[in-house]
């Protein structure tokens, strides 16, 4: 086996949860605002499926980023709060989900980094250091403007599945990628209302889908990343499936669980 770590570390894991309540359905689908059962599907996210994951971390002593949209941080700033106090990583996640990519006039993407900072700084008293773009579509100039934020780290590539370096030579940054198969959503998303209507995978699909790629990524030496909602694996059948992924993971040697902003500085470190 190779690996691309140097601390005798053979596969880094690391869990990430976007917290986005109903702010993705509201932003997609302005009119699905007053559809009040497919809204309570996403506020399931941080009311129960959160605190469910939370006390499931906590068992198994694993550290996790948590993506957090401003919207969602504001109504929930107890929650958001517990998760930073028991150690885990918050960062920016948009303010009502919007891709860059996507903007309409008049909306501004360095009014919005910049408010959603704000908000989860005022909140846990830390200044979030790393940003997921919202369904992973960054606009030409998201980087750069992350950069002169003093971010540390993207999560919305896919261009490898190690970290790499993004942007101008003298604005880099670190990118961790992530990748629409390590995602709970294309895999259990069944929305009839806002047109999503195909079959709901089976935990037990899902579980061995991200076993084999775990094992892919351990015999490369390589990193392996989940992508989760709160309000999709929050679940009891989906978090039976995650939680038997990690003591799959936890059988091997030599794997270090660790949130995003420690493989970014570890990466920059080197």
């Amino acid at each position: 086996m190779t690996t691309t770590w140097h601390d005798g570390t053979q596969c880094v894991v690391t869990l990430t949860f976007d917290i986005d309540g109903p702010t993705a359905t509201m932003f997609r689908n302005p009119e699905l605002a007053d559809h009040p059962s497919v809204i309570s599907m996403g506020e399931f996210g941080p009311k129960v499926g959160t605190p469910r994951i939370l006390d499931w971390l906590a068992s198994l002593s694993i550290p996790a980023t948590f993506f957090i949209p401003g919207w969602v941080a504001e109504r929930n700033e107890a929650l958001v709060r517990r998760i930073a106090e028991e150690g885990h990583e918050i960062a920016h996640h948009g303010y009502m989900h919007e891709p860059p990519s996507a903007l309409k006039p008049g909306q501004d993407e360095g009014e919005i980094l910049d408010h959603g900072s704000e908000i989860l700084e005022q909140i846990t008293g830390e200044r979030p250091l790393g940003y997921r773009s919202p369904s992973w579509e960054l606009s030409p100039d998201s980087l750069n403007l992350m950069h002169e934020r003093g971010f540390v780290y993207d999560s919305s590539l896919m261009g490898d599945d190690i970290p790499y370096f993004v942007g101008e030579p003298e604005k880099q940054m670190v990118e961790l990628p992530v990748h629409w198969s390590l995602d709970d959503a294309p895999y259990y998303t069944y929305t009839p209302v806002a047109g999503r209507t195909a079959p709901i995978n089976t935990p037990n699909d899902v579980l061995t889908a991200w076993q084999w790629e775990f094992d892919g990524a351990y015999k490369a030496g390589r990193m392996f990343m989940l992508t989760m909602h709160p309000h999709t694996t929050g679940r009891f059948a989906r978090l039976e499936a995650l939680d038997r992924l990690v003591r799959h993971i936890k059988g091997y040697k030599d794997v270090r669980f660790m949130r995003c902003i420690d493989v970014a500085e570890t990466w920059l470190a080197r």
